[in-house]
Parts: C-alpha cells; sequence; structure tokens
C-alpha cells in the first residue's frame, strides 16, 4: 500500500543553495534554487547587492517560475567586496554569500633603467588591456627592502614612470606598481613585481652608476676610435712613402740627365759592381750617324 502526499508550499523558507557561479571585474553571476521544488506560480525574488566598500546598497527584482535561477549582477567594480541577500518578495527568510570581484591586472612590461644617481621605473599603460581603467586614476608604487624586511610606500603617479632615489649599497629591492587603491586601500590592481640587485656590496650609491647600454658605448666607442686612428696613421704612412718614392725617383732622374742630348742617360745595368772602370760609357747616338746592323 502507498499514499501520495503533496506538501503545502511555504513562502517564509529561504532560497536554497545561493552561490557563486562565475565573478568578474565588472560583473557576478549568481545561482539559487527556489524554496521548494515545482513552484505551480511565478515567485518574486528580491536581490540586495551590499557594496561593503563604498558602503551602498542596490536592490534587484527578479520573476520567475523555474526552480533553478540564475542571475547575473552587472555594474560592480574591479577589486570590490560585495555582500548578496536573495529572498522572496515577502520578506521571508533570506539566504546571503559574500563575493569580491577580479581586481584590475598588473601592468605589463615593468623594467628598471639606472642612471648616475637614481633609477628610474618604467612600465605600459594598464589602460591598453583594461577598458576599466582610467589614466587620471593612477597607479601606487611599493618597495621592499630584504635586509630590512621592510615594505615602504613610495608614492602615485599617473605617468608610466616612476624615479626612485636614495637606494642603500648592498640592499635588495622589490618594487611593485600596481593601479592605485581607492577607498582607503581596500580596491586596489594585481601588483607587477620586479627584482633589483644591482648596486654591489661596497659600491657607493651616490657614484654614478651606468647602465648597460652606457656599459656597451663605453667599450664601442673607443675601439672604434682606434681604429680610424689606425687607419689614419696607415694613410699618412702610405702617403709619405709614396713621396719619398717619387721624390727619390725624380733625384735619380735629374742625377742622369744631360742638358746637350736633351735625355737621361742610364746604365744597362749589367755594368754595375764592374771592377773595370775604363771601359767606355755608350751616352747615346746623333741622329746624322749611320747605324748600320749587321
Amino acid at each position: 500500500d502507498y499514499v501520495v502526499v503533496k506538501m503545502i508550499p511555504d513562502n517564509r523558507l529561504p532560497p536554497r543553495h545561493l552561490h557563486s557561479v562565475h565573478t568578474g571585474k565588472t560583473f557576478a553571476v549568481i545561482k539559487w534554487e527556489s524554496p521548494y521544488d515545482s513552484p505551480d506560480q511565478d515567485m518574486l525574488y528580491a536581490v540586495a547587492v551590499k557594496d561593503l566598500v563604498r558602503k551602498t546598497d542596490k536592490i534587484y527584482k527578479v520573476k520567475t517560475r523555474n526552480s533553478t535561477v540564475e542571475y547575473t549582477i552587472k555594474k560592480l567594480e574591479p577589486g570590490g567586496k560585495y555582500h548578496v541577500i536573495v529572498q522572496l518578495g515577502n520578506m521571508s527568510k533570506e539566504s546571503s554569500m559574500k563575493i569580491n570581484t577580479v581586481p584590475l591586472s598588473a601592468p605589463d612590461a615593468l623594467k628598471i633603467i639606472t642612471e648616475n644617481d637614481h633609477i628610474l621605473l618604467f612600465w605600459k599603460s594598464l589602460a591598453l588591456k583594461e577598458s576599466n581603467f582610467n589614466e587620471s586614476r593612477g597607479y601606487e608604487i611599493h618597495m621592499f627592502d630584504s635586509l630590512m624586511n621592510i615594505t615602504a610606500y613610495l608614492g602615485n603617479t599617473t605617468e608610466n614612470f616612476f624615479k626612485v632615489s636614495n637606494l642603500k649599497i648592498g640592499h635588495n629591492y622589490s618594487f611593485t606598481v600596481q593601479a592605485r587603491c581607492l577607498y582607503s586601500g581596500q580596491m586596489c590592481g594585481e601588483p607587477a613585481t620586479l627584482l633589483y640587485d644591482e648596486l654591489g656590496t661596497g659600491e657607493d650609491s651616490s657614484v654614478a652608476r651606468p647602465g648597460r647600454s652606457t656599459d656597451v658605448a663605453a667599450i664601442v666607442v673607443p675601439v672604434l676610435f682606434l681604429l680610424l686612428v689606425t687607419l689614419g696613421i696607415g694613410f699618412v704612412l702610405l702617403y709619405m712613402r709614396h713621396r719619398r718614392l717619387q721624390n727619390s725617383f725624380t733625384a735619380f732622374a735629374n742625377s742622369h740627365y744631360s742638358s746637350r742630348l736633351g735625355s737621361a742617360i742610364f746604365s744597362s745595368g749589367d755594368d754595375l759592381g764592374d771592377e773595370d772602370d775604363e771601359a767606355p760609357m755608350i751616352t747615346g747616338f746623333s741622329d746624322d750617324v749611320p747605324m748600320v746592323i749587321a
């Protein structure tokens, strides 16, 4: 034997199984079930969203007959904290939960450039990838000294760079850059972190410390200068040698020039070094002497 029993719906019960399905930067998808199975009529829910940072409230109304309800809460702020309450419109018992939206991303391409007596932090604008970020909000910079185990707030800026001075020798630093925190530091962006440990022990931080690009220039420039000097000296030596050879040839030709004949007289080269100095020297032929060829 069996019996079928139909329960009388109780509209004073709270919604069941309230939970978050997905949370983004500016929205959150929540889900719950009706107070009892298979409602036979439309049910009106009140969804109250309390901003725990700004201390404001918003109420949304959802009307449905479904046993399972999915609702998207919009116009939230990145990195915000919210308290969500869902109950029937007749102010029955409530179900509640807390959600935290996704904070803004960390700035990209954070890098350090070393100058004479300070360093410069550079990063890409967060507005390039975050449509919800306005440059007027700015960035805030923190520094952690691992030797002293101290974190310091350096300041904020609306630019994409920041100057840091008075670094101590032998200390390692970690710098973080993030979207500026709002409302007493309760809504912040994700930090981008970079380690800086280029100041060696025993080196005075006030002394100019050139960057890598300066080091390369310090090597390349002297090498190029030496090459240019070497080439210049080589050209001068070649030019002097050429002039010396030219002057020697001119002096040699002038010493063998005969003004009577109007031409230079050279030996054949075969007589050079002979001990017989009495051999007559052929000085050329006159135009009026016939040449006989045997």
